[in-house]
């Protein structure tokens, strides 16, 4: 089977909102590349809404179902996270953040409700998000010498591979993404330029 190395996510943060009886619900999607990410991102919404009665959230992470984290933050386990997460799942995206604010109206919505309330308040803001497709790259730096400049900036542009950063001396190096469905050949091209080193970093 051919390893797909493309995914879906969204290209910048978006807003979205769900109102019944009197609770107010405000999503926020953010695109993030790391768990990293999550802890810094919830802190601010609840600096931003110190009076929510809730601050529930949903991650995915990978082009896998594999890595995913919920968080009810004290509504009752499975109607704010689950309902959350569900959503990415369905509409197939991942390497983004959903957080949910709830305002609290005075009525209790019961399970039915609350699940139906955070599911629409994550499709409200994944409407009003831009979805992109990406590809899973990984990140190497090729080292080589002056002289071989030529030979390795043939291969990039053969290649159609991302630079991240150069440094150029007598001793030159180019942090390059490499999709992850080229890098069998990009590295067997690479390897052939005389005296060259290529070292993996990271993916992305």
């Amino acid at each position: 089977m051919l390893f797909d190395d493309t995914y879906k996510t969204i290209e910048n943060p978006a807003e979205g909102v769900f109102r019944d009886r009197g609770s107010k619900f405000l999503a926020y999607a953010y695109p993030i590349s790391s768990e990293n990410d999550i802890k810094a991102i919830v802190a601010r919404l609840k600096s931003e809404h110190p009076k929510a009665n809730h601050h529930c959230w949903a991650m995915r992470l990978t082009i896998d179902r594999s890595v995913f984290r919920v968080n009810d933050d004290g509504e009752p386990s499975g109607t704010a996270g689950r309902p959350i997460l569900n959503t990415l799942l369905s509409k197939d995206l991942t390497n983004l953040l959903v957080v949910v604010v709830r305002y609290f109206g005075g009525t209790l919505l019961g399970v039915p409700g609350l699940i139906n309330a955070y599911k629409a308040a994550t499709e409200d803001a994944l409407n009003h998000s831009v979805i992109i497709s990406k590809t899973v790259n990984d990140v190497y730096t090729i080292s080589f010498d002056y002289l071989q400049m030529n030979d390795v900036m043939r291969i990039i542009k053969e290649e159609g591979l991302g630079v991240l950063n150069q440094q150029f001396d007598n001793d030159c190096s180019i942090q390059l993404s490499i999709r992850k469905t080229q890098v069998e050949q990009a590295l067997f091209k690479l390897s052939k330029v005389n005296g060259s080193q290529v070292k993996y970093n990271y993916s992305i």
